[in-house]
């Protein structure tokens, strides 16, 4: 595996995202209005340290990791989950037969925000557009399916916010998307990649048959300053 991607959070905020960076050279995050992410570089008892003096403690941030992070007292863990991090080593697209996928901008985010809601894919705020890269599928005025890119290194890029309303499911909209997404970050010149639930077996078995494997475990913590 790529071992940075191990730390995805500190990779992408430390090259292709760096203008993001609310931190510093220690303590790296994203504007609280983008996405909830923080990241140390070895998430040990000295980066703690930093953690504890110059975190906001208005706002809770999210962290994936490689191992299970063991937070200090000062911190209140509200939510943790293993994922699965899954890279696209030999991308199968699939083709689509005449589904339109529009871009999305931000008039668009109200309907991003509503879906997102409905589907809980991962955390998306207000300027999360500004990753760039959304897309989705309407059917009428209604946005039913999208997805889009987060996190990007100087060679990978994320597949993120991948959902469709309930409603609407069974029409390969999640599939077509996903593939088209990956094109556009292998067009770029990068290779895809994704987080995913390990108990989200019907997505995981999609993943793998556009080109994804799973490269490694995932520890996903929501934590915020007591």
């Amino acid at each position: 595996m790529n071992f940075f991607l191990a730390n995805p959070v500190w990779e992408a905020l430390s090259t292709h995202q760096f203008y993001l960076n609310r931190g510093d050279d220690t303590l790296k995050y994203f504007p609280g209005d983008i996405c909830p992410f923080v990241a140390l570089q070895h998430w040990n008892e000295t980066d703690f340290s930093k953690l504890e003096t110059a975190l906001p403690s208005d706002r809770t941030f999210s962290v994936p990791f490689f191992k299970e992070i063991h937070f200090p007292d000062s911190f209140e863990v509200l939510f943790a989950i293993p994922l699965y991090q899954m890279i696209c080593n030999h991308f199968h697209p699939v083709e689509n037969t005449g589904i339109n996928i529009i871009p999305l901008t931000e008039q668009h985010v109200p309907q991003m925000l509503l879906l997102t809601e409905q589907t809980k894919p991962g955390p998306f705020y207000q300027r999360t557009i500004e990753f760039g890269n959304y897309h989705g599928i309407f059917e009428g005025t209604e946005l039913v399916s999208m997805a889009g890119q987060r996190l990007q290194t100087h060679t990978h890029t994320e597949v993120s916010a991948i959902c469709t309303d309930p409603q609407h499911l069974g029409k390969s909209y999640a599939k077509i998307l996903t593939s088209f997404i990956c094109s556009l970050i292998i067009e770029s010149g990068k290779t895809p990649f994704l987080h995913v639930r390990q108990d989200n077996a019907a997505a995981i078995g999609l993943y793998k048959k556009l080109g994804f494997d799973i490269s490694t475990e995932i520890f996903f913590a929501v934590f915020k300053k007591k």
